[in-house]
């Protein structure tokens, strides 16, 4: 089965990083991270999840995260120096960064926002996030993914 390269594979392979498209299962009824990691039989832990938020003082940032857990507002807001965020609606998630829900890729969005991933991101020796179209993932070692996407590691959710 031949893959067509997304953006954010285009923008890899630019930047000389190792990676792996992995295609999976779309369920349009179910579009989670936790069907992602049941479809590729892997660890929910490892399957990341890439939201788009609004803070008060910075404006748009990314928080990528584990699949099965929600963002703190509060931990994202400290952590993108705002006083408090939101999620963006899901009607601004493409005319915003180029994505749809469900195949959100923090990298290659329209424009670069501060983005931040969660610290449990370097427990392991690569994490999925999506390749920014449904039904297709990247395989990634997350040190490439925070040099890529220029994040910063820090918690977003309380354990």
């Amino acid at each position: 089965m031949k893959i067509n390269k997304t953006n954010a594979a285009r923008l890899l392979d630019k930047a000389k990083i190792a990676y792996e498209l992995i295609p999976y299962e779309v369920d349009e009824n179910d579009l989670s991270a936790v069907h992602v990691a049941a479809d590729l039989g892997e660890n929910i832990e490892q399957v990341f999840k890439t939201l788009v938020l609004h803070g008060d003082k910075s404006g748009y940032f990314v928080c990528v995260i584990p699949g099965e857990h929600e963002v703190d507002l509060k931990l994202a807001a400290k952590a993108s120096g705002n006083k408090k965020c939101d999620l963006v609606p899901v009607k601004e998630l493409l005319p915003l960064t180029g994505y749809i829900r469900g195949g959100c890729s923090p990298i290659g969005m329209k424009k670069h926002f501060p983005t931040y991933i969660h610290e449990t991101s370097r427990e392991f020796p690569y994490i999925y996030v999506s390749a920014g179209v449904r039904g297709l993932q990247i395989k990634i070692a997350p040190e490439d993914l925070i040099r890529e996407s220029r994040a910063e590691i820090c918690r977003l959710f309380e354990e």
